[in-house]
């Protein structure tokens, strides 16, 4: 669908939010927190996390930091992109669902505050307890922080340029009995995983914005089978299973084909999978149930899809 820009505003340096309508001024779809968009950015599809209010169905407000070194999304909006101009959006998808909880501890660092501002809001209606701790290189890059200023202690602004990191071994010493929901930089994510490695199954939900490093064995080849048709493909070495099915006119939707966004996900009726994705859950893969094929493999001869 095309949505307009409505509005373009500096939220901290480097920064900017874009608020997205529907040109004739219609409602749009409904969007739980933690959901994202895919947006057309000339020529590359890029994905953002929804900071807006999910009430509020006549935007979609996201965030976008210019990145030090933009494959081209961030840098098209910060110098090109103008109020008033129509752009490409898929979704809202959501593989950052927020699951109930007794409590809530989020931890947000720089731009990945923006799927967990309607958390928060979400919570807080809920009357949960909840937690939020927000580091950035210092408070002129902290996004969107005046929507956090009427929750007192329980929002702890972490600024690294007069406050250092934040102190992950005191706030994931002990499981608490809740969820932690974070977002962030890979290395910040990387070390809120090692230190709930002993939390139990389900607790720690994570959003990445870029794929994370997965070991796997070496590429090898099998058959594809369309269940629905049965067309078959053989994937080689080096070919995803996305780009396989293209070459005999089976298309699935993708935007950012590095196992970030969901767009591809897939049932599996047979086959043994090489989960190479940064999305499912460590249950979602051990059941064998779906994939995202533009990264994960298989490791039989044969995969039959749910297609």
């Amino acid at each position: 669908m095309q949505l307009m820009v409505a509005e373009m505003k500096v939220e901290a340096d480097g920064v900017l939010s874009l608020a997205l309508a529907d040109p004739g001024g219609g409602e749009l779809s409904a969007w739980e927190p933690g959901a994202h968009v895919d947006l057309r950015l000339g020529g590359v599809v890029r994905q953002y996390s929804l900071c807006g209010d999910p009430t509020d169905l006549r935007h979609y407000r996201v965030a976008v930091l210019r990145a030090e070194r933009s494959r081209g999304g961030s840098s098209y909006v910060h110098e090109q992109l103008r109020p008033g101009e129509l752009i490409e959006v898929e979704g809202p998808r959501n593989h950052f669902e927020l699951a109930p909880a007794e409590e809530y501890l989020f931890l947000a660092g720089g731009i990945g505050i923006t799927p967990i501002l309607a958390m928060v809001e979400a919570v807080e209606r809920l009357g949960r307890p909840w937690r939020l701790v927000y580091g950035g290189r210092s408070l002129r890059s902290m996004a969107l922080r005046e929507r956090l200023a009427g929750y007192g202690d329980r929002v702890l602004v972490v600024p690294e340029e007069t406050d250092g990191m934040i102190d992950l071994d005191s706030l994931l010493a002990t499981p608490n009995g809740g969820a932690v929901y974070a977002c962030g930089p890979e290395p910040m994510l990387n070390a809120v995983e090692e230190r709930c490695a002993g939390w139990p199954e389900g607790s720690l939900h994570l959003e990445r914005f870029r794929a994370k490093e997965v070991e796997h064995g070496e590429d090898g080849s099998f058959e594809v089978v369309v269940q629905s048709t049965g067309a078959t493909v053989l994937v080689e070495p080096e070919v995803s299973i996305v780009e396989a099915l293209e070459s005999v006119d089976v298309w699935l939707p993708t935007a950012c084909r590095e196992g970030i966004c969901g767009s591809c996900q897939t049932g599996v009726i047979e086959g043994d999978l090489e989960h190479r994705d940064s999305i499912l859950s460590t249950d979602e893969q051990a059941s064998g149930k779906t994939m995202m094929p533009c990264v994960s493999r298989c490791t039989s001869a044969r995969l039959v899809l749910d297609l």
